[in-house]
């Protein structure tokens, strides 16, 4: 069994004729028609139904496309990687991003990659975790740091680091003491990520700890960014949550009081990559 053999299969399955599955090789009618012969002989199957003027897959080529086309996918992702062995000299490293990435140095990090690699282009993709590990999952991007928990099916997860996160509020009496869930959720909250809701990982947390309190958290305003959720905070109109990140940084809003919750509450950060794919030299090296 040949890669020649089983791509010559796979683009004729999937154009419906030899005649275009040569076309697409660039070969000849009959040298596409003798590769999946032989590829037949040697399965001792036949791989299509000849006679209509489409081929139609047999129920043993139904069983062997996807093997063939996950075969044809790992010697072009070796390929690929052999060949940018030799240099970082262009191309594009495109990397997933967690939420608040700016507040984790990944401006820094773009920076120092740039200015060692000048001629690869970069991009940062992704508003949130759960984005993030569903585009990895689906080979639309490489590789991408997210906050734990994400679905990872499909996955390989390296945790990198772990970041508290707190309750910030603008009031004294709400953040004498560490906050329970039960305070959590009779507090006015302002919640950010509202596109993604109660997928976002740091909301599923909090949603998994209310339920086996036995409370509802119901958000008083949610929108989509942590700056304008603080910004609504030191206003007085209600209270959000941040990781330390985010408290620590020079735009956090003066005068905001934080505490931790009564059960800490943290931010695991991970490294996500596809199971079973190599990344290519530029995002590798971004990843390391």
């Amino acid at each position: 069994m040949t890669l020649n053999q089983l791509r010559a299969f796979v683009e004729a399955e999937r154009l419906g004729s030899f005649t275009a599955a040569a076309r697409a090789m660039d070969i000849a009618q009959a040298s596409a028609s003798e590769l999946v012969r032989r590829l037949e002989t040697e399965l001792d199957a036949e791989l299509f139904a000849r006679g209509s003027r489409t081929l139609t897959l047999t129920s043993a080529g139904q069983e062997l496309l996807p093997y063939a086309r996950q075969a044809l996918e790992a010697a072009e992702s070796g390929t690929r990687a052999v060949r940018s062995l030799g240099s970082l000299g262009g191309g594009t490293a495109t990397f997933g991003v967690l939420r608040n990435a700016d507040y984790y140095l990944l401006s820094n990090l773009v920076q120092m990659f740039h200015a060692r690699y000048p001629s690869v282009r970069v991009r940062l993709v992704g508003q949130n975790s759960a984005e993030t590990a569903a585009a990895v999952a689906a080979g639309r991007i490489e590789a991408g740091l997210v906050v734990l928990p994400i679905d990872d099916e499909g996955l390989t997860v390296t945790p990198l680091l772990r970041d508290e996160v707190f309750f910030v509020s603008a009031s004294e009496e709400r953040t004498r003491a560490p906050v329970t869930m039960e305070d959590f959720a009779r507090a006015p909250l302002v919640l950010y990520d509202a596109h993604y809701g109660w997928q976002d990982p740091t909301r599923r947390q909090l949603a998994e700890r209310a339920q086996l309190a036995g409370v509802g958290i119901d958000p008083l305003i949610e929108l989509e960014h942590v700056e304008a959720a603080l910004g609504l905070v030191a206003a007085g109109v209600g209270d959000t949550i941040a990781s330390r990140a985010v408290t620590a940084g020079s735009a956090f809003p003066a005068g905001l009081r934080t505490v931790p919750f009564a059960d800490p509450l943290y931010d695991t950060i991970a490294l996500v990559r596809r199971r079973g794919h190599p990344l290519s030299r530029a995002s590798s090296l971004v990843a390391r």
